[in-house]
């Protein structure tokens, strides 16, 4: 997620939240259309302070997971796309068994429940420098902000509308492309007229400066950044040539994120020091810092509203699409209890966005307890990376045995070295995985065990405890048949998430 933030997030992002993923693409779709979509889906500001603290170094520590995480991703899920319909759910369950497809599908949308917090964090900073800069800080706004926010989301998804839907659509242009390119051009004027670099642009801060594991801890949320290739997938079959076009998509794609990822994580660390940087609000410390320096400030405000109306816009989009996903599978599995299954007046799972809403609104709470918002903005960015590897764990070894036990299933397309490319994705997720745990300076002077603690909990009880909570306690009147085929996120996402 993107995500969320989603976040996309799926994922959904959460997702990160990424809103082109379940749309049917028109059959004969050009490869450059798929990277422009994949583009849209992934790339996002949001994480641009998280490694803005880098200086030169974000680039080493946006290309490295790229290479390791995000192509794998693509290249994977695209032949597993193009051989089964239905996600990463029918992904898993044909590979391993269905019980670890639930797995997978309840860990896509249980990373919103941490990635909506984060998300609506980076609109609370973004939204104090209409009101007060120094309310970004403020743990209580945030939480108040937070909790505000969701629930008026859950309010306008429970009704059905889908007039929000359009919002995505302009998400990519208004929150990220004009913000950034802006962002990008105020930095590089800054730097043309004599004026220091606030971070050093030498050769030697190419690489981070290594002082233990926890000078590589920020790598781990680009994993998040990237999340969400796997949804795109499932417009391979779209392609003319598949086996040409969809590589050179993906490539096309990803170095595009990279520009949008990179350059303006540069302009940041151009203009505010990183001792001085808020993970919620460097974008629009960097914006006040540069129009006030050029003495504009007045557009301060113009660029926050339009952060936040993309960013929500996102949040909106894609609130209810992993929750109706897991529904649609619920129900025709029995998964969960039919309180969770019950769908109001306008057909949607009310009660699963309530108590989704309660869990985010506890999260939210955080906020106001944590002494440093950067502190626990990073512990929920962490946390949501952490529940959705569980995702790509699970799908890069059911592509693998897949492969061996179906070989000669059809499929539309087949990834170059598919075993290599699982393998270099699982040891990079499980090297993400470990590396979560190590508190990095954003965490603040706080306890390591306390870091590892709220990590490990969050982990375990909402990525692992409760899932097996659910299949444990499941009982065969939980079932619907009549709820139909089910479908994955993915596909839930499109008509589900406004």
């Amino acid at each position: 997620m993107s995500t969320m933030d989603v976040p996309s997030e799926a994922e959904s992002e959460l997702p990160a939240p990424r809103p082109q993923a379940g749309k049917t693409a028109a059959p004969g779709m050009t490869w450059v259309t798929l990277a422009l979509m994949t583009t849209a889906s992934v790339a996002s500001l949001r994480s641009a302070p998280t490694m803005a603290v880098y200086g030169l170094a974000c680039v080493f520590l946006y290309v490295l997971p790229a290479l390791v995480f995000l192509m794998p991703t693509a290249l994977v899920s695209a032949e597993l796309a193009s051989g089964w319909n239905g996600g990463v759910y029918r992904w898993v369950s044909e590979g391993l068994s269905k019980p670890l497809g639930f797995l997978a599908v309840w860990c896509q949308f249980a990373m919103t429940i941490f990635y909506y917090p984060s998300l609506l964090a980076y609109v609370a900073g973004t939204i104090a420098y209409v009101i007060d800069p120094r309310l970004a800080g403020s743990g209580l706004y945030t939480a108040i902000v937070i909790t505000v926010l969701y629930w008026t989301g859950v309010w306008v998804s429970a009704r059905g509308t889908k007039a929000v839907a359009g919002l995505s659509s302009w998400g990519l242009i208004i929150g990220t492309l004009v913000p950034g390119t802006v962002l990008v051009v105020l930095g590089l004027v800054f730097l043309g007229q004599g004026n220091g670099s606030a971070a050093p642009m030498t050769s030697g801060h190419l690489l981070p400066q290594w002082t233990g594991l926890a000078s590589l801890v920020l790598i781990v949320n680009n994993f998040l950044s990237y999340s969400g290739m796997e949804m795109n997938a499932v417009h391979v079959s779209s392609l003319k040539n598949p086996a040409r076009e969809y590589p050179r998509s993906m490539f096309l794609a990803m170095g595009l994120v990279l520009l949008i990822f990179i350059l303006p994580a540069l302009a940041i660390s151009w203009v505010v020091p990183s001792d001085q940087l808020s993970l919620t609000a460097g974008v629009m410390q960097a914006f006040d810092a540069f129009f006030s320096h050029f003495h504009v400030g007045w557009l301060t405000p113009v660029v926050a509203v339009a952060l936040v109306a993309a960013a929500l816009g996102g949040m909106l989009t894609w609130l209810a699409g992993p929750s109706k996903g897991l529904l649609l599978i619920s129900r025709e599995e029995g998964y969960l209890p039919p309180f969770l299954q019950k769908l109001n007046k306008n057909g949607i799972q009310q009660n699963i966005l309530v108590t989704q809403g309660v869990v985010t609104t506890a999260i939210a709470l955080m906020y106001a307890l944590i002494p440093n918002v950067s502190s626990a903005y990073w512990i929920f960015s962490v946390i949501t990376t952490q529940v959705y590897l569980i995702v790509y764990l699970l799908m890069f070894a059911a592509a693998i045995r897949l492969r061996r036990t179906r070989p000669d299933h059809p499929r539309g397309y087949r990834a170059p070295a598919l075993v290599p490319l699982c393998v270099l994705g699982l040891l990079a997720s499980l090297a993400a995985l470990a590396i979560g745990f190590v508190p990095s300076s954003q965490f603040g002077g706080g306890s390591v065990w306390s870091y590892i603690a709220l990590v490990g909990g969050g982990l375990v009880v909402l990525g692992l405890l409760v899932p097996y909570l659910f299949l444990r306690l499941r009982k065969p009147g939980w079932r619907t048949p009549a709820a139909g085929t089910p479908a994955g996120p993915e596909g839930a996402a499109a008509d589900g998430g406004a």
